[in-house]
Parts: C-alpha cells; structure tokens; sequence
C-alpha cells in the first residue's frame, strides 16, 4: 500500500505501532495508579502533568523516576524494589479505564488493513498491562502481533524489537512504516532502517515531535492516506539525521 511520507508516495507492507501516546491516550491510567502508590507509600502526591514526559520507556525507569523527584535518587533506588510491585497492582487495577482511543485511529486501522498491511503493536509496556488494554480499547484484533517490553532482552530505542517483529511478520524493515510519538520510536526505526511517523499528540518526553528526527509529523493517522485526508506536516530536511 503506497502511504504519503513527506512530498512522496512509499511503499509499505506493515506497520509497527507504538501503545500509549499513539494508538491510545492513557494518561489517566497512569495517573491513577501512581497517586495509588504514593499514597500507599504516605508520600507526596504528584500531578498528571508530570507524569506525562515520563511515559515510553518502561515501568521501572517511570516508577524510579517518580520516586527520585519526591524522595531523591538514594531513597528512590532503596524504596523502589517495594514499590514496583504495589505500583503494578494498582496499575493493573486500573488499565484501560481512564484511556481512550485516539480519534482517527480505529479508521486508519481499517484502512490500512484493507490495503493489505500487516499491523503489529511494539511497545515498552509490559505485556501483563499492553494486550489487556488492547483489548480494553477495543484494538486487540487488529494486531495479531504484540511486541512489549519484556518480549526481548532490550527495548525501545533499541532496534531489536522491531527487526523481531519485521522478521514475524515476513517483511523487510525498508518497507515497515513505525508509527509512534516519541524520540525512542525515531531511534529505534532508524537503527533498524525503517521510515518512522510521529504522532502530535503523544507524550515524547515534553519534547514536541517536530523537533524529533522523522519523515513524518502527524495530527491524525489518516494523513498517512494523503490530501483527501489532510496533508502531513514534516520537519526541515536540515534537522534530519
């Protein structure tokens, strides 16, 4: 299926799509569960602004990170083999019940399955938390393979897990289109040779995406079909890799 990727048509057979910031907005889950843990561990609460430019890399590097702003990096390191697993109950507790789906995304999905694209999901989330909120959000049959982040040895931005999942699904990377919002998404398409779109509205670290090295930057999946659609927006060549 040929998609718009700045002034040019490509040709791609799949696409890899990042979880939370991309296909699903779920912050408030996030949210909830960490105000959970904090106050099971009677500490300061933090706000869901915060938490935002933490999310995409992993549940230990965001339960950690929380803790150092509140309790400092020595603390932080001592509570945390404690505090990860009450952060995981609370979390499976509430997945998926504070999301939404992006608007746009069950119809871009739709049409790229019918121009024959295989579709997979490659996130750092967990898998006990990732395939239930597919499901939660209605997504889990359009993604027959789940790549998260304890399915490898390395994560985002490491390669590894989107050549895994090329190698799956019988496609070369050069015609895998990776679909994310964040600056770990770039890197690890990149590294793995794969042309790479970045969603607006994700969460990317606090970091707008059109300062991340991509082909394309995104308000709505569908700009992915071309002008019908609205015409995808696309950083400088001069500040691409």
């Amino acid at each position: 299926m040929d998609l718009v990727l700045r002034d040019r048509t490509v040709a791609i057979d799949a696409a890899l799509f990042d979880l939370d910031g991309t296909l699903v907005h779920s912050l408030g889950d996030f949210a909830v569960a960490l105000g959970a843990l904090m106050d099971d561990l009677e500490l300061p609460a933090i706000d869901a602004s915060e938490v935002a430019p933490l999310l995409g890399k992993g549940v230990d590097h965001l339960v950690h990170t929380v803790l150092a702003r509140v309790v400092g990096e020595q603390h932080a390191a001592e509570m945390f083999p404690r505090a990860k697993p009450i952060y995981w109950r609370h979390y499976v507790a509430v997945n998926g019940r504070h999301s939404e789906v992006y608007a746009g995304v069950h119809e871009a999905l739709e049409r790229l399955h019918a121009g024959g694209v295989q579709l997979a999901c490659v996130t750092n989330k967990p898998m006990a938390f990732a395939r239930p909120l597919l499901q939660a959000m209605g997504l889990d049959g359009r993604f027959p393979v789940v790549s998260a982040g304890d399915s490898h040895p390395r994560m985002k931005p490491d390669p590894m897990p989107l050549l895994v999942t090329c190698d799956r699904l019988g496609v070369v990377p050069s015609r895998t289109l990776m679909v994310g919002d964040s600056t770990n998404d770039s890197i690890a398409a990149r590294a793995a040779g794969c042309p790479v779109a970045l969603m607006r509205y994700g969460y990317n670290h606090g970091v707008p995406v059109d300062q991340v090295d991509c082909d394309a930057a995104l308000d709505d999946l569908n700009e992915l079909f071309g002008p019908r659609a609205g015409h995808a927006s696309f950083p400088p060549q001069e500040n691409r890799a």
